[in-house]
């Protein structure tokens, strides 16, 4: 089932300059990219995207840490692309993250785990809503697999 998702690049692993082996995992993998933007995260887009963490403990270091440098926000688009993408970025710790995956290859610990994912449909239109308007998303044009998968049919 076609899907989208929301991506972000975090500030860490922007910062480290990993946007480009990032975003090469996502095209590889054959899911298309039909919004993207660098942007500083305003702590009013934070408090939104983490709002059902308000009140934990550990609320204040996440925005202070989604705020502190730019991010790559992204759309992604394809076949079970929710599950999909939380498989390659691989698991929230990455002390538990294969290697192979974007976490178990870049992450050196919870605290800097370099992306994020939504974790299921309404969160994807939630956080996607967060950081794109409607007319940012540009999903009227087929990738190679696309084109591949029609000829097939």
């Amino acid at each position: 089932m076609t899907e989208r998702t929301f991506i972000a690049i975090k500030p860490d692993a922007v910062q480290r300059g990993l946007i480009g082996k990032i975003i090469s995992r996502i095209e590889e993998k054959g899911y298309k990219i039909v919004a993207l933007k660098m942007l500083q995260v305003s702590p009013e887009q934070a408090a939104r995207h983490y709002e059902e963490h308000f009140g934990k403990p550990f609320y204040p270091r996440l925005v202070k840490f989604i705020t502190s440098a730019p991010i790559v926000a992204m759309v992604v688009e394809g076949n079970d692309a929710i599950s999909g993408m939380r498989q390659i970025m691989g698991k929230t710790n990455p002390v538990n993250a294969e290697v192979g995956t974007i976490r178990g290859d870049f992450s050196p610990e919870m605290s800097f785990n370099v992306i994020h994912g939504s974790d299921g449909p309404e969160s994807a239109a939630r956080e996607i809503a967060i950081y794109f308007t409607p007319d940012e998303i540009c999903a009227d044009w087929k990738t190679a697999f696309e084109i591949l998968r029609e000829k097939m049919d």
